[in-house]
């Protein structure tokens, strides 16, 4: 995979193909991005549409400066947060609205990851906003630093102390829960 810049060139020469693989690619991600930011599912997968269609219709330069991910995740950030202005949506889904348990294989384990999950998930939502950006940019996504702080438009240094005073936030709700995760 070319991180996207060729499909999305392949796209502006004409192939439709190229926008195709594109939303195939990078859907999922931004739209739980968009999540960590608006705290609404529904909101986001609106937001993540909006920003395809923006790369569709507005067909905006890409000038190769960071990664393609990078660039279409700050076109998402910034859709999120003009749609935050227009809308002033609250969250109104918890997060055991969007996970199933399964009960295919090993139920007891399947339950405790997912319940791990959900401690995780609600111990991000507790978060402020930068926190739960840094931490799924640079934990979910695996973006570096300076990647992050190019699509929240903050200096590496911040990205560096908004990650450790996150971690640390996280870390402190989930010992409060009995939860250890082990990439804190």
């Amino acid at each position: 995979m070319d991180n996207g810049a060729g499909s999305y060139a392949r796209y502006l020469s004409g192939d439709d193909n190229g926008l195709t693989e594109i939303i195939r690619d990078y859907n999922d991600g931004l739209v739980l991005y968009l999540n960590g930011i608006t705290g609404n599912f529904c909101l986001a997968e609106e937001l993540a549409e909006e920003t395809f269609f923006k790369l569709a219709v507005k067909k905006p330069r890409f000038s190769g400066k960071s990664s393609f991910k990078t660039w279409l995740y700050s076109i998402g950030r910034n859709a999120a947060i003009d749609g935050m202005r227009r809308k002033k949506h609250i969250s109104d889904r918890t997060v055991d609205d969007l996970y199933d348990i399964s009960d295919e294989r090993s139920i007891e384990q399947d339950y405790l990851r997912e319940e791990q999950k959900i401690s995780l998930h609600r111990a991000m939502e507790t978060l402020n906003s930068d926190y739960r950006q840094v931490l799924y940019l640079t934990f979910f996504e695996e973006l570096s630093n300076s990647e992050a702080a190019a699509i929240m438009r903050k200096s590496n240094r911040q990205i560096e102390n908004l990650l450790y005073r996150a971690k640390l936030a996280l870390r402190s709700k989930l010992e409060k829960e009995g939860f250890e995760y082990e990439r804190l």
